[in-house]
């Protein structure tokens, strides 16, 4: 008894090697294999409470899946694997095990299961990035450099405030997460192929035994259901763009044009032809994994477009992406999460690059206008005197913006202390 058991019964032959090499997958989803045991586990217990298996049953089948390891072979899918396994240790008790349950139910909950976990870890790591970029910004509150729009130098900030502003992108992106996972919370189990199971399982108590909030409202859709993934996808995407952003930045700040800071040499790379080069891979990589992920997003729903209802092999392609997004979360963050807590400033240049003339003229006009000037008048005077010496300090100019959000530096460490508690 093989594992062609589990669809071949109407085959007169067994599938071709060309058929093998392009529809088995289990050399990539074997990543859902501790989610496949859990869900199987649970659904041993819902066949016992529904008197398909035994007590005795039960606790042979349930004993034999915790034992379980992963290991190297030809199989179709983790679920053969899993199934395959699970007979050489319990024989033919182990068919009892997919009664009422399909392939499809089975991986759609294995990916939410999955999906979970990701949610989990990626928030975790961000969060850890956030902490030091809040830490950073309590630090440097008061740290003055050139804020820049249209890349040209506009008003001076303060470094604190700078490393606030990302951790904001990346509260938000904190948000998206626990709101894909929140609704991806659903337990498809019971689903079968695509009509719902015969037996009579409790499908509020299953998803509750798996850790889900709540059981998945219509089976058709439990198992074609894909937006999990794509919200995963896409609030990675966003994340990593913010990430890329910030990569773009710090390489400004660290090249030698602006000399504004330097890259630990623990977390940068030299060149292989000049002795002098101090390379900002980390932060080239982060902009590339940037690209990539806008990449994973849009093939995925393309995938998703034209699929009718309800199950269709496309969606055994849906996996790599999820798998490949998360395994760059797991190292990207924590090196730039090293990178900003290790950077080493050069406050003098950014201060004497924040207090040109050229950056405190906004000030000098604002000034003006608080005599009672109307502010256009105070812009044209002042754009019209730019060589003159200012009458405002750049520590001036920094304590009048004093508002919520500003980049005073009593209000960027308010701000910073906010997160950070």
């Amino acid at each position: 008894m093989d594992e062609m058991t589990m669809w071949g019964g109407r085959f007169a032959d067994g599938p071709s090697a060309l058929l093998r090499a392009l529809n088995d997958s289990f050399a990539f989803d074997r990543e859902l294999f501790a989610e496949d045991v859990e869900g199987s586990v649970a659904w041993a217990g819902a066949l016992q409470s529904c008197g398909v298996l035994n007590a005795e049953e039960h606790a042979q089948i349930v004993e034999a899946l915790r034992s379980l390891r992963l290991s190297d072979g030809e199989h179709e899918d983790v679920h053969s694997f899993v199934e395959s396994s699970l007979r050489a240790l319990v024989g033919p008790l182990a068919g009892k095990l997919h009664t009422g349950r399909s392939r499809n139910d089975q991986v759609a909950t294995d990916l939410k299961l999955w999906l979970k976990k990701a949610c989990d870890d990626a928030s975790a790591l961000v969060t850890s990035l956030v902490q030091a970029l809040a830490q950073r910004g309590l630090g440097e509150a008061a740290t003055p450099m050139p804020g820049y729009t249209h890349l040209k130098q506009a008003e001076p900030i303060t470094f604190g405030h700078w490393c606030l502003a990302y951790a904001e992108m990346l509260r938000r992106d904190l948000s998206r997460i626990a709101d894909a996972k929140s609704r991806g919370d659903e337990c498809p189990l019971g689903s079968a192929a695509l009509a719902g199971t015969p037996l009579a399982i409790d499908r509020e108590s299953l998803a509750h035994n798996l850790g889900f909030a709540r059981a998945t409202s219509n089976s058709l859709d439990a198992v074609s259901d894909r937006d999990f993934a794509a919200e995963y996808l896409f609030a990675s995407s966003l994340l990593l763009t913010h990430l890329s952003r910030l990569a773009e930045d710090l390489i400004f700040f660290t090249s030698d044009e602006a000399g504004y800071a330097e890259l630990p040499d623990a977390l940068a790379t030299g060149s292989s032809r000049m002795p002098q080069k101090k390379n900002p891979d980390i932060l080239e990589l982060t902009r590339g994994h940037a690209a990539r992920a806008l990449g994973e997003l849009t093939g995925f729903l393309a995938l998703l477009k034209g699929l009718p209802l309800a199950y269709n092999k496309d969606l055994q392609l849906d996996k790599e992406p999820l798998f490949r997004t998360r395994t760059t979360l797991a190292v990207l963050l924590p090196a730039l999460t090293a990178l900003v807590a290790s950077l080493q400033l050069n406050r003098e240049r950014m201060a004497a690059a924040a207090g040109s003339e050229l950056l405190l003229a906004t000030a000098r006009a604002d000034k003006l206008a608080a005599t009672g000037i109307p502010f256009r008048e105070a812009h044209e005077q002042i754009g019209k005197s730019l060589d003159a010496k200012s009458s405002i300090t750049v520590e001036e100019a920094l304590a009048s913006k004093n508002v919520k959000g500003g980049t005073a530096p009593q209000r960027v460490q308010e701000a910073a202390r906010e997160i950070l508690e």
